[in-house]
């Protein structure tokens, strides 16, 4: 990486913008946002971060929302590889971290095969950060000794995935863009092994002032989440360490 810590010409940089909360952003994160000529933003990062775009900054949008995408994956890679060919500063903005969930990978890969100099600069996953605020560790020595990310959406649209693996005792499970999935998700983790009262918990615009945590069971979390309105984008965890999030859930009471 450069010795500069200032946004380069010509460059791309894919940035993490975190869960939510604007005071969640790396200091780097924030340095390069303010310096960017472009920035190209998904739907997920608040006008509390986008403040902090330049006013003489061009903003692109390529947000995805279920059934409903902006910009295809394979154009957004020839915009920032096209972008930056005009001698820009491009700040790819993603929530959360770019390589967890973000698409980041991909869109390095094209800057590779473009010649397209870049950087990544890693964000506070919604994992960890939502998890965190909404109460719930992701390990503890009483609960899990292990913690396993997947996601509810793949490339093809199925949700086919290594179910004995996410339904093992001892771990937490956390599932990205699974909440209009998730009786089936609910369901698969009973049929492979996990008894239907483990804890289950939605988190709905975790670490923002409106967060709304659900806690439930695998048997009935989709019947209360349904119930409470719940629409994505949330995050599911499952696991015992969900029943601290009574007591541990400082940021409701702040």
């Amino acid at each position: 990486m450069s010795e500069s810590r200032d946004a380069r010409p010509g460059w791309v940089y894919l940035v993490g913008a975190g869960p939510g909360d604007v005071e969640l952003l790396t200091l780097r994160a924030a340095r390069l946002i303010g310096q960017a000529d472009v920035v190209v933003h998904d739907n997920l990062i608040g006008e509390a971060i986008l403040a902090l775009v330049s006013a003489s900054a061009e903003r692109v949008y390529v947000g995805k929302k279920a059934a409903n995408h902006a910009m295809a994956q394979t154009d957004i890679c020839a915009l920032l590889v096209a972008l930056a060919g005009e001698g820009k500063r491009v700040v790819r903005l993603k929530g959360g971290d770019p390589y967890i969930f973000g698409r980041g990978g991909e869109e390095a890969e094209a800057l590779v095969a473009a010649g397209v100099p870049f950087e990544v600069v890693p964000g506070v996953t919604a994992a960890s950060g939502i998890s965190a605020y909404a109460g719930i560790p992701l390990t503890h020595r009483d609960h899990a000794q292990s913690v396993v990310f997947a996601t509810g959406y793949r490339k093809e649209g199925a949700i086919d995935l290594d179910w004995p693996a996410l339904a093992r005792p001892a771990q937490t499970v956390v599932i990205y863009m699974g909440v209009s999935r998730v009786a089936e998700i609910c369901a698969e983790l009973v049929a492979h092994g996990l008894p239907e009262t483990t804890p289950a918990a939605l988190v709905r615009r975790g670490t923002l002032p409106d967060q709304h945590v659900l806690c439930a069971t695998l048997a009935d979390l989709a019947a209360v989440a349904a119930a409470a309105g719940i629409r994505p984008p949330a995050l599911m965890i499952v696991g015992t360490v969900v029943t601290l999030a009574p007591t541990l859930g400082w940021f409701s009471a702040r």
